[in-house]
């Protein structure tokens, strides 16, 4: 009996689990973009990164630009500042205010630390980026 339960529980959980999580990073409103940036923390520019709490945004990457934040010195964050739960256009590109980006076409508003939606209607999250400290270079990607 008890082996037949174990079958039964390993083979539930093994259909329960998907490996793809396609659905949710494939957002059709927004394309892959392929780019690389780079970021000095010796320079002024970029000052603000260099403690917690505090973000730097770029409007000359990804498809809107992008927001990066440090969480804790150890830990950042980098989305695309283009609303994920619309087409990109004119209005699209989100102004960030604190811990939160909001879009001008509608009333959706997100958290740059975690991408969820805080306020408006959408099914998407914020796009996220991939990030990396060495040192004092932080690297962004896609």
């Amino acid at each position: 009996m008890k082996r037949i339960l174990f079958i039964s529980l390993l083979f539930i959980s093994i259909v329960a689990c998907s490996g793809s999580d396609d659905n949710f990073q494939n957002n059709p409103n927004l394309p892959n973009l392929n780019f690389r940036l780079q970021l000095n923390l010796s320079l002024p520019e970029y000052n603000n990164l260099q403690f917690a709490g505090n973000s730097y945004v770029t409007y000359n990457y990804g498809v809107r630009g992008i927001v990066i934040y440090n969480i804790n010195n150890s830990q950042y964050v980098a989305f695309e500042l283009s609303d994920p739960n619309h087409p990109p256009s004119n209005c699209s590109a989100m102004r960030v205010n604190g811990v939160i980006a909001s879009c001008d076409c509608d009333d959706n508003s997100y958290n740059i630390i975690t991408g969820e939606l805080s306020n408006g209607e959408g099914q998407y999250t914020l796009k996220p980026y991939r990030i990396r400290r060495s040192g004092n270079i932080i690297e962004v990607w896609n």
